[in-house]
C-alpha cells in the first residue's frame, strides 16, 4: 500500500514515535540519494512516510541537502501531502520561543540551490503565489490548537542560506521588512512539492529569538537544546494529530499544480528527461 501522507522532521525531530508497522525504504532517484531511508508505517490509521531532513546523526548541513532527491522519492511512494517542521528563530516579541507558526509565504535568500526538477530540454513554470497548501496548513493549525500549543497560522518565513546565523543587520532588516521567522531549509521544499503536485505544510519551531532581541547575548545552547526537544516532542503530537484528521480526496489546486505550466513542446522533451521526469509529468505526457 503506497504511502499517503510524508512528514520530513527538522532539527531534534528524528523519528516519530506513534509510528508501526515500520520499514525502512531506500530509494534511487535521478536527482542522487535522498537524506537517507524512508521510514513508512501507519499513523493514526495512515500510511505515512517519515525521513529525517538531515540524515541520520544530523550530519547534513542544509546547503548540503538534496532537496530534488527527498521530494522526487515521496512521490515515488505515493504521497500525495507532506508536513514538515524545522526549527526556526523569531523576528517577533509576540511569538517566544516554543510557539509554532504555520507560515504561509516564503522570502528567499538563498544562493544557488537547485529548487527544480525541470531543465534538460523540459521547461515548466507553476504558479507559487500561495507557496504552500491552504488546505494541509489549516489542518494542521487546528491540530495543533487541539494538542494545547500555542500556534499562529500565517506568516513569512525567511529561508536564508546559513549554515551562519544573522548578522545584527540582517535580522534588523527581515524585522522592517514585517517577517516573521528565519530558517535555512523549507522554500526549497516547498518548490518541489508543487512541481510534484505533492500539498505541502510546515510547522516552524521557535526555538529562541533572532540575534535583533537585546537579550539575545544571554541564550545559551542548553537553552536552545531545551526548546529544541520540547519543540520535537510537540511537533510529534501535532503531527500525530494532523494525519489523523486527514481524509478523502483533495481539493486544493496542489493536485494539478502542473496541469497548465509544461511549457516545451512534448515531441520536443527529451527521452532521458521525460524518463526521469515520468512519476511527476508521467500523467500529462
Amino acid at each position: 500500500m503506497p504511502a499517503q501522507i510524508g512528514i520530513i522532521g527538522g532539527s531534534g525531530l528524528y523519528d516519530m514515535a506513534e509510528l508501526t508497522d515500520r520499514e525502512e525504504v531506500a530509494i534511487a532517484t535521478p536527482f542522487g540519494d535522498p537524506s537517507g531511508p524512508y521510514v513508512v508505517g501507519t499513523l493514526r490509521g495512515r500510511r505515512v512516510a517519515f525521513l529525517a531532513r538531515h540524515g541520520a546523526g544530523h550530519r547534513l548541513m542544509p546547503g548540503e541537502l538534496n532537496f530534488r532527491a527527498n521530494i522526487y522519492g515521496f512521490k515515488t511512494l505515493g504521497v500525495e501531502r507532506i508536513l514538515s517542521a524545522s526549527a526556526v528563530g523569531s523576528l517577533k516579541l509576540e511569538y517566544p520561543p516554543q510557539d509554532i507558526v504555520v507560515p504561509d509565504q516564503f522570502l528567499d535568500r538563498t544562493r544557488g540551490r537547485a529548487s527544480t526538477f525541470f531543465g534538460r530540454g523540459l521547461v515548466a513554470h507553476v504558479s507559487f503565489a500561495h507557496p504552500v497548501c491552504a488546505d494541509l496548513s489549516g489542518a494542521a493549525h487546528e491540530a495543533a490548537i487541539a494538542v494545547g500549543a500555542r500556534a499562529h497560522l500565517g506568516g513569512t518565513y525567511v529561508c536564508m542560506e546559513g549554515p551562519q546565523f544573522s548578522t545584527l543587520a540582517e535580522s534588523n532588516l527581515y524585522r522592517a521588512w514585517g517577517m516573521d521567522v528565519i530558517g535555512m531549509t523549507n522554500l526549497q521544499e516547498a518548490k518541489l512539492a508543487r512541481e510534484a503536485e505533492i500539498c505541502y505544510a510546515t510547522l516552524a519551531l521557535v526555538t529562541d529569538y533572532d540575534c535583533w532581541h537585546p537579550e539575545h547575548d544571554s541564550v545559551t545552547v542548553d537553552m536552545i537544546v531545551a526548546n529544541v526537544i520540547q519543540n520535537a516532542k510537540t511537533a510529534q503530537a501535532i503531527i500525530a494529530e494532523t494525519v489523523g484528521r486527514l481524509d478523502g480526496a483533495r481539493t486544493c489546486p496542489c493536485a494539478t499544480a502542473l496541469a497548465n505550466a509544461i511549457i516545451t513542446s512534448r515531441d520536443a522533451i527529451p527521452a532521458a528527461t521525460r524518463a526521469d521526469l515520468a512519476p511527476i509529468v508521467g500523467k500529462y505526457l
